[in-house]
Parts: structure tokens; sequence; C-alpha cells
């Protein structure tokens, strides 16, 4: 039986991918097709034919419609077949799934479950993305695991002292303990680590000029069930936000993961950090994509690793879990919950 969270908006792509030329994505296993009309609107369709079967993303945009490279169905922005070879009439059933999208944020947003209730479903916000206030490098790196594996990673952040030496990690990191809170109402899990008194990585060094020791903290936002955001502070020792909440001494970093899953054992990784210095800068933008990429795929290539290990190991296996995996437990909980939610056959259980 299936893990996913469905009825929940996930990203498809970046709004820059979405264009004239047909997008093949599969999300929550179901093959997709996006493509934008000429009237500059995104539009998301099952990526199969009615017919037989062949892919709309390897078939032929025509105006704002799709003709089936195979056999030359036509099928309009809602879905419907408006054309078949050799009958004027269209059978009734004739006809793909349209999946409800919405463009926020630089993302395309795509509805996967129960259409009705899109409408009431607000989608999940990254307005650093969209913020001409911030500098924002992004990517998408497609990972050979379940995206519960990613959650898992991003919720415990104390891997970077050993998978991301010189780059974003640092021995404080796993040094420093962490608060969670969960906030059971909204669907939110919050991880909190603040140092104090670091050590600088390269990542901030070279991005910010600081020098030396600095404060850093790590504040988690996790959205169920896609949604990650690490709202990243740095700056000198001892330098603190004022009173009022303003806090113009420091460096922010808005790091931005959606995690879409596409099978059972594969998933899309989404990756944006936005920041509100240096916006200018092209060096230090050109830094930064190449170095949260390396971060990215540092990860990538480790959860490939644990998706095989977890593939071929017994039933049965227990896992060791510690403080530092709290805000990860939370997370699994609250995806299992939802799971449920939308299983008929679970609920109750």
């Amino acid at each position: 039986m299936s893990e996913f969270v469905r009825d929940q908006w996930y990203v498809a792509a970046y709004a820059s991918e979405v264009g004239r030329e047909l997008l093949a994505r599969t999300i929550l296993g179901e093959p997709i097709v996006l493509y934008r009309t000429g009237g500059d609107t995104a539009v998301a369709l099952a990526d199969r034919c009615v017919h037989r079967r062949f892919p709309l993303s390897e078939s032929k945009l025509v105006d704002d419609t799709i003709v089936c490279g195979y056999h030359g169905f036509t099928y309009g922005t809602d879905g419907a077949c408006v054309a078949v070879p050799g009958q004027k009439r269209i059978p009734r059933t004739a006809r793909v799934p349209s999946y409800p999208v919405v463009e926020q944020d630089s993302f395309v947003w795509v509805w996967i479950g129960d259409a009705e209730k899109a409408a009431t479903t607000p989608v999940p916000r990254a307005p650093w993305l969209a913020d001409p206030g911030y500098a924002t490098v992004c990517g998408m790196e497609p990972l050979n695991a379940r995206a519960s594996l990613l959650v898992d990673n991003l919720m415990d952040l104390s891997h970077e002292t050993y998978l991301h030496g010189g780059y974003i990690g640092t021995p404080e990191v796993a040094e420093t303990p962490i608060t969670t809170e969960v906030d059971d109402d909204a669907g939110v899990v919050y991880v909190s680590r603040h140092m104090d008194d670091t050590e600088c990585p390269p990542f901030y060094a070279k991005s910010t000029g600081l020098a030396g020791r600095i404060t850093r903290w790590q504040d988690i936002e996790f959205h169920p069930p896609c949604l990650y955001l690490l709202h990243s502070r740095v700056a000198p020792v001892g330098v603190l936000p004022n009173a009022d909440g303003t806090d113009p001494d420091a460096f922010h970093v808005e790091v931005v993961y959606a995690i879409t899953p596409s099978t059972e054992n594969s998933t899309y990784d989404f990756w944006a950090v936005a920041r509100d210095f240096a916006r200018d800068d092209a060096e230090v933008s050109e830094f930064l994509r190449e170095s949260n990429r390396t971060v990215v795929l540092q990860d990538v290539d480790a959860l490939n690793v644990l998706e095989k290990i977890i593939a071929d190991e017994p039933a049965g296996y227990q896992e060791l879990s510690i403080n530092i995996d709290t805000g990860g437990l939370a997370a699994r909980r609250i995806l299992a919950r939802m799971a449920r939610a939308g299983d008929p056959s679970k609920v109750g259980s």
C-alpha cells in the first residue's frame, strides 16, 4: 500500500522550466506532462494518451493542444480530446486527467488527489524566492531514494559536520543541542540550533567576508508533506538582533527545499538559497550555487546508498534514535498521520 500523502500541493517544476516545450515529470507515481499556453498559463495533464498509452510528453504541442505522437489524438488544456484520427465523433471517454496548477514563489505547484479540495487548501509559501530584497540561486537534483530519507536528512543537520565538512559543516553543528517544537494544529515541526561561538564554514566565510569565529543560528520549519525552510543567520560573535526585531548587522540566508516524491523509491530534490546580502554580486551567486549543489549532491549520494541498504535489509530491523532525531521523528509521525487520513482503508488505525 502506498504511503504517499495525496490531496496536497507538490512542486512539479520551477516556473522557468515550464515553457513551450513539453516537460515530463512523475509525481506520486503519476506521469505528468507540463507546458505553458500561448497566454502564459501553466498546464499539467496526465502523460499518457488514452488510446495506446503513448507519452504525451513525447508528442507535439500545436498552439495550446497536444497532438499525440503515435496516432494523433489531440488534447486541450483541460485534458479533453478535441480530435481523433479517421472519424468526426470523439468518444465520450477520450480525455486525460488535468491537474490543478498554481504558480507561486518561483515554483509550479501541482495538486495530486481530489481536485475539489485544491481550492480550499493553501499553497505553501517560500516568499523569499520571489522577493526583490533577496538574491536567489536554485536547482533540482533527482534522488534515487524515498522522500522520507530526505526529510530525515534535512531535519537533523548534525550530519553537516561529517558529510559536508569543508562546505557548511563545522564541529559545533554536531556538538550543539537542539530544541524541537511541534505545532500539531498547524502541522508544522520546528527545530532550532543556535551556536553562539563557532567556526565560520567556507560557505559563509567566502560569501559574507566574515573571518574567525561567528554566531550561527539554524531555525528549521518543516511544513509536511513537502516544504522545508531553513532560516540561517550568521554574524560576528556577540552580535544579536535588536530589541525591536531588526537585525541589520547579520547576514540572512533562507534555504528552501521542496521535497516531491516521484515514485516509492525516487524523489525530486528542489533546492534554493536566497540571501539578503551581496545581492548584485555575480561571483557570490555562482559560488553559492556551486557550493550548495555540491552539498546537495553529497546528500544525494549518501541517501542513494541508504535506499539500497534499506531495500535489502531483513524485515523488523530496529533503528536507534537519540535526541538529535526528535524533529525527524515528529515529521515522520505527522506524515504517517496524513497518509492514513488520505487512505480510507487506514482511517482509525
